[in-house]
């Protein structure tokens, strides 16, 4: 079972980071959608860089969930739908977006008002597709419960991954930041789950699934710390949603618990409090921050 959950992870890591870099070389020469300036975008320095590492990331996560051993087709089916849902709809507020309304709280007052933006439509639809992709991952052994306990359960594993959709997008200010979160935080996902399997537990579907996005996230990051291209929230988006179904996968129902409860904190938090005035305000945090950047 450990030799197979390695295998697993390894091969869906490096599944990830092939398939990334070749859509990424592909999508620079001939975009998806419109041409080279459909998706170039000014940084905060006011230097031009590249959306298309976003769709880079989206396509690379995929194929390795669609391609890694040991996931189970219904596993298989929740990763392709969180990334491949959260990702179109990333795309769709980095092409159409406005910035009339931002902010959780800035789409939802703009919906209450009656005016549909972009991304109240992205957030309607990561939360269906988060919801849908935690209808369909395996129940996980031990959980006990009658239909309503279960249906509570994957209300609030929905609400986990697409929390983790929006939360790895509201990190993605800075080069390589929203990356770098994501390798924090998929490192112990992947872990947990190594650790389970070498135990004789369920960890081989959890430990691909936390695999795919760290692969193609290190293959893309010297793009993204180059400050040459960035995730916008099609990668963005993707890379929280995933590692959201990988913790939903990995996780005892308490443990997942308390991640929705931290992911809900920090987006709250989020509305009040700049995210980047914080990072650099910690030195260790504002180290790891500018880890390979361009001095600020």
């Amino acid at each position: 079972m450990a030799h197979r959950t390695w295998l697993g992870a390894l091969t869906g890591a490096a599944l990830g980071a092939v398939a990334a870099r070749a859509a990424y070389a592909a999508f620079t020469r001939r975009p998806p959608i419109g041409d080279e300036k459909t998706w170039t975008r000014t940084n905060h320095r006011g230097e031009p860089l590249t959306l298309l590492e976003g769709p880079a990331f989206v396509a690379g996560a995929g194929a390795a969930a669609a391609l890694a051993p040991g996931l189970p087709v219904r596993a298989r089916a929740a990763a392709l739908l969180a990334t491949a849902g959260s990702g179109a709809l990333g795309a769709y507020d980095d092409l159409r977006g406005a910035t009339s309304s931002k902010g959780f709280k800035g789409h939802l007052a703009a919906l209450a008002r009656g005016e549909v933006t972009s991304g109240a439509v992205k957030i309607l639809g990561i939360g269906a597709a988060g919801l849908a992709a935690a209808a369909l991952l395996p129940s996980r052994p031990g959980e006990k419960g009658g239909p309503l306990a279960r249906a509570a359960g994957t209300l609030a594993d929905g609400a986990l991954i697409a929390g983790a959709a929006n939360l790895a997008n509201l990190f993605d200010l800075r080069p390589g930041r929203a990356i770098k979160v994501g390798l924090l935080t998929g490192g112990p996902l992947l872990a947990v789950s190594l650790a389970k399997a070498r135990a004789g537990g369920p960890g081989t579907a959890a430990a691909a699934l936390a695999a795919a996005p760290l692969g193609a996230g290190l293959a893309l990051l010297p793009e993204d710390l180059g400050e040459r291209a960035m995730l916008g929230d099609a990668g963005a988006n993707a890379l929280g949603a995933l590692l959201g179904v990988a913790a939903v996968a990995s996780l005892d129902r308490r443990s997942r618990l308390a991640v929705l409860g931290t992911v809900a904190a920090l987006t709250a938090a989020s509305e009040k409090v700049s995210f980047t005035k914080v990072i650099a305000g910690n030195p260790v945090l504002n180290r790891l921050d500018m880890l390979g950047r361009r001095p600020a």
